[in-house]
């Protein structure tokens, strides 16, 4: 077993060559929890209640596609822009505007999280498809830290259908996102066929802790997940 965020226990999640191997979905435990928190923590925002989670994500508007963005050409199919990792991640919405930091795995294949140190900015998982590209690009942040309290993705469950993402990629363009749903799970059911599995869109997956939080284990018990795709 890793240790997770702050030392915090957590199961890994681990990769052989390009794919993701997510041998939590099969050992059914719990992932990383990416939060470490004062001994009375503020409870972070979370997603409205209600969401069947076995359902499956409802289909993005097919006008998805900004006329701006897609150069005029109205809606159309997505074909994913070229490989270039992301720099910044802005959401309106909550008042997030963050550095990105690239992620990659330790040396158990567990993959990376933001250091505490550093619990403001977020974290792009750099052997996945980077935002924009097609495939589901995944972002992940603290939710607040003993040091700084309210973290980079504290907000994150206020978010809701129809809000947007954006992101600014190291070839300085700008990829825009809409949320499709947000949603809560327990950790030891964490989705991880929807966070990392293949896509034939380009979509985005931001990652953080949320639910109750356990002060006997000094964690919280979910992941709050947001599922967006590209305008």
């Amino acid at each position: 077993m890793t240790r997770g965020a702050g030392g915090r226990p957590g199961a890994p999640w681990r990769v052989a060559g390009p794919l993701l191997v997510v041998l939590v979905a099969l050992a059914g435990v719990g992932l990383i929890g990416l939060a470490v928190t004062a001994p009375d923590p503020v409870t972070p925002p979370q997603p409205a209640a209600g969401a069947d989670l076995n359902a499956p994500l409802p289909a993005p508007p097919t006008a998805a596609v900004d006329p701006d963005l897609a150069g005029g050409n109205g809606p159309s199919a997505d074909p994913g822009l070229p490989h270039s990792a992301p720099v910044q991640v802005t959401i309106e919405r909550i008042k997030v505007r963050a550095d990105v930091l690239t992620l990659g795995t330790r040396s158990d294949g567990s993959v990376e999280v933001p250091p505490l140190s550093r619990a403001h900015l977020a974290g792009w998982y750099g052997q996945g498809p980077s935002p924009g590209e097609t495939g589901n690009a995944v972002l992940m942040g603290h939710v607040d830290s003993a040091a700084l309290g309210p973290a980079v993705f504290f907000r994150l469950g206020e978010l809701a259908a129809g809000d947007r993402i954006r992101i600014t990629r190291q070839d300085r363009s700008v990829v825009q996102f809409r949320v499709d749903e947000v949603r809560s799970y327990p950790k030891k059911s964490f989705p991880s066929a929807l966070v990392y599995g293949p896509s034939d869109r380009a979509g985005l997956r931001l990652v953080t802790c949320g639910g109750t939080f356990d002060r006997q284990r000094s964690t919280y018990l979910n992941n709050i997940i947001v599922f967006a795709t590209r305008v």
